[in-house]
C-alpha cells in the first residue's frame, strides 16, 4: 500500500473513531457545555466546532487518551474566546479559564466516561430538547440530534424528510429556546408529570415510526428503533422512580423483539401468523419482561404504556397465533380505551375481538369506526375491514377494502402487501 493509501486509511479510521465518540458522549458533551454557558444554543455550536478541530487535528496528531473529555476542553475554550473577543472576559471568566487548564491537565490521568454513568445534566439536556414551547416535529430532531447524536442527514433519512428541512427545525427549535429562555434544569416536582410526558411521547413516536414507517421504502427501520431503546434506558437510568418510564422501554423492547422475524430476506413483511418466532430475539423479551415487571413494582396501576407493554407481552410469550391468550389481550385493550382513548386503539381491539369471538363482532365494531370519520383516511381502517370480510367469505368486498387500503398507504412495502391481497382469486 501507498503512503497516501495508508495515510487515507488512518485517517478513515480516525473519523470513525470521532463519530463514536460523538455517538456516545455527545449528551454528556452537551450537557457540559450548557451548564458551563448558561445558553443551549451556543453549547450545540461549540460542541459542532469541537468535533470539526477534532476532525482536523486527531489524524495529524492522533486520538487522545479521553477524547471526550478533549472535546469539552477545547469547546469551553471556544467559549471563552468568545467571551474574550465580546470584550466579557472579567474575573470570572479567568477563573474558568484557569479552571479548565488544570481540568486539562488531568484529563490524561482520567478515566473515559462511562456512558452509562449518567449525571442530572444529561436529565436536563432531554428536558430542554422536548421542551413544550417546541412543536412536535422540533422536539423529535432536537432529541435525536443533541441527546442521540445523531446528524442532521441520519434524521433526514430516518424520517423521509429534506436534511434543510432538519436543519431549519434545530435551527429555529434553538432561536425558540432562547426566546422562551427555557432554563437548564430538570422541571419543579409539580411539572414533572407532564413534562416528562412530553419527553416519553417524542420517543414514542421516534419507536413508532421504526415499528412501522410511515412512507419510503423499508417496513421498518431497526437502527431509528434501536435509538429511541437507547434514550429510553438513558432515562430511565435518570428517572429509575418514575413507573412509566420502565413501561416504555419495556413496551420497546418486546415490541423489538420481533423485529428480526417482521421482514423476508427482500425486506418485505412477514404478518405475525406467519413470522418464524425463533427469530424472536428473546434477550429483548426477558429485558421488556423485567422492565414491565419492575414498572408494576411501584404499585400505582398501569398506564398507557403499560397496557400496551402487556399487550406485547402476551404476543412475546405465546408459542403461535393460535395459542395466544386473546381474551386476555382484549380486556387489555378494553382499559386502555378507558384511560387513553382513540380509535385507533379500538381498531386494535377490533383485531383482537376477532381473534377472541370471531370476525362478525369484530366488524361491528370496525363499521362503526367507518361511521364515525375519525379514521378517514387511515389505511389500516379498510386493510382491517378487508381482512375481517375476507375470514367471512366476503371476498369481491374485502378486494376492494384492500385496493382502498393500498391507495391509502404512504409505505412502498405496505403498499405491495395490499395490492397483492387486492388480487386474492375470487373464488377463495
Amino acid at each position: 500500500m501507498t503512503g497516501s493509501g495508508t495515510a487515507a486509511t488512518a485517517g478513515s479510521s480516525v473519523e470513525r473513531t470521532v463519530a463514536a465518540v460523538w455517538r456516545i458522549e455527545s449528551a454528556k458533551i452537551v450537557a457540559t457545555l450548557t451548564r458551563f454557558t448558561g445558553d443551549f444554543g451556543l453549547a450545540e455550536d461549540l460542541a459542532q466546532d469541537a468535533l470539526l478541530e477534532a476532525l482536523a487535528q486527531w489524524p495529524r496528531d492522533g486520538v487522545p487518551a479521553n477524547p471526550a473529555a478533549w472535546l469539552t476542553a477545547v469547546a469551553k475554550r471556544r467559549a471563552i474566546d468568545g467571551w474574550r473577543r465580546r470584550e466579557r472576559y472579567d474575573d470570572r471568566i479567568a477563573a474558568l479559564a484557569h479552571d479548565l487548564a488544570r481540568e486539562q491537565d488531568d484529563a490524561a490521568d482520567a478515566p473515559p466516561w462511562d456512558p452509562d454513568a449518567i449525571d442530572d445534566d444529561v436529565l436536563r439536556l432531554v428536558f430542554i430538547a422536548c421542551h413544550p414551547v417546541l412543536s412536535r416535529e422540533a422536539r423529535v430532531a432536537l432529541t435525536l440530534r443533541v441527546v442521540g447524536g445523531l446528524s442532521t442527514e441520519q434524521i433526514a433519512r430516518a424520517f423521509l424528510v429534506p436534511t434543510a428541512t432538519v436543519q431549519q427545525r434545530i435551527v429555529r427549535a434553538k432561536k425558540t429556546l432562547a426566546a422562551a429562555q427555557a432554563p437548564f434544569e430538570v422541571p419543579a416536582r409539580d411539572e414533572f408529570p407532564t413534562r416528562l410526558g412530553a419527553v416519553l411521547g417524542v420517543l414514542y413516536l421516534v419507536f413508532n415510526e421504526a415499528h412501522a414507517a410511515t412512507a419510503g421504502e423499508d417496513w421498518l427501520r431497526p437502527d431509528l428503533g434501536r435509538e429511541a431503546i437507547r434514550l429510553a434506558r438513558v432515562l430511565a437510568g435518570l428517572t429509575p422512580q418514575e413507573p412509566d418510564v420502565h413501561a416504555l422501554l419495556a413496551l420497546m423492547e418486546l415490541t423489538a423483539a420481533r423485529f428480526p422475524a417482521r421482514t423476508d430476506a427482500n425486506g418485505d413483511p412477514i404478518l405475525l401468523a406467519d413470522q418464524d418466532r425463533g427469530r424472536w430475539d428473546r434477550g429483548r423479551i426477558a429485558r421488556g419482561r423485567a422492565a414491565l415487571a419492575r414498572a408494576d413494582s411501584f404499585g400505582r396501576g398501569r398506564g398507557a404504556y403499560a397496557l400496551q407493554a402487556a399487550i406485547a407481552e402476551c404476543h412475546a410469550v405465546a408459542p403461535s397465533v393460535q395459542e395466544t391468550d386473546w381474551e386476555r389481550i382484549v380486556l387489555l385493550y378494553e382499559a386502555l380505551g378507558r384511560i387513553a382513548p382513540s380509535p385507533v386503539v379500538e381498531l386494535n381491539r377490533a383485531a383482537a375481538v376477532a381473534m377472541a369471538t370471531g370476525p362478525a363482532s369484530a366488524l361491528r365494531i370496525v363499521d362503526g369506526l367507518v361511521a364515525g370519520g375519525a379514521l378517514r383516511g387511515y389505511h389500516l381502517l379498510p386493510a382491517t375491514r378487508g381482512e375481517l370480510l375476507l375470514r367471512l367469505g366476503r371476498v369481491e368486498e374485502a378486494r376492494s377494502e384492500f385496493a382502498t387500503a393500498a391507495a391509502l398507504a404512504g409505505n412502498d412495502r405496505e403498499r405491495a402487501l395490499l395490492e397483492q391481497k387486492a388480487r386474492v382469486p375470487r373464488g377463495r
